[in-house]
């Protein structure tokens, strides 16, 4: 079945560039900050249980994972962490929120190559300076037409999106979380492509649509230009 594509879209951390990794080195310094006051061998389930909660609150991104440390912390203290480890989350926090933005391999030239077919897009979730802070940063900016950063990634929020490019049905998405890259947008009845990252956070995991029409999977953002002259 050949579907025409009209709009391509990314999304942006842990597909461009990366983040997930990020995360993991603050959670790794969260645990050392903590192992004074409690031994929870299980610490990183308990934040884990903690983000999950805290999505409907704080939504995705920097902010939410910072405040879910320090709730978790108290929680496993039960209330007696120091006030001074509080403050070093909190500045944890604030050097994620300057870090540095680190391009994956091929990610401008794939971008690049999409531009070239039509319309290419940004699709991303997350803390709206945070997300802008990056794309600035990234050099990509001037290659994208149009840049969505949204609460969260659903079928209505594609069809929403691509609507004003000939609907969802002549979109794709390419991005490396299933969860919310992939299966959302296929269920508006676009295309899906998986490009998976080394680190991945455990809230984003879904099972692949594997033999779905609309899926394909792609080792990497190299492999984006052959798998589209492949479409022509």
């Amino acid at each position: 079945m050949v579907f025409e594509t009209r709009c391509i879209a990314f999304d942006a951390d842990d597909t461009l560039w990366h983040n997930e990794r990020v995360f993991k080195l603050t959670q790794d310094r969260f645990a050392e900050l903590l192992a004074p006051h409690a031994d929870v061998p299980d610490l990183d389930a308990q934040l884990l249980s903690a983000e999950r909660r805290n999505i409907g609150h704080y939504g995705f991104g920097v902010k939410g994972f910072v405040l879910s440390m320090i709730e978790t912390a108290l929680e496993v203290t039960e209330n007696r962490v120091p006030g001074a480890v509080i403050g070093d989350l909190i500045a944890a926090g604030q050097e994620m929120l300057s870090h540095p933005i680190d391009l994956l391999p091929f990610a401008k030239d794939a971008v690049a190559v999409a531009k070239d077919r039509g319309p290419v897009l940004l699709i991303t979730k997350g803390d709206l300076l945070d997300q802008e802070r990056k794309l600035a940063q990234s050099g990509l900016g001037d290659l994208f037409d149009g840049v969505e950063i949204v609460s969260d990634k659903t079928p209505s929020v594609y069809a929403r999106i691509f609507a004003e490019f000939g609907g969802p049905d002549r979109g794709m998405m390419i991005g490396n979380s299933m969860k919310s890259d992939v299966r959302p947008m296929i269920d508006a009845g676009g295309f899906g492509v998986f490009v998976p990252h080394d680190l991945a956070w455990d809230l984003e995991a879904a099972d692949a649509p594997d033999g779905h029409p609309r899926y394909a999977a792609l080792p990497d953002l190299g492999a984006l230009p052959d798998f589209l002259r492949m479409r022509d």
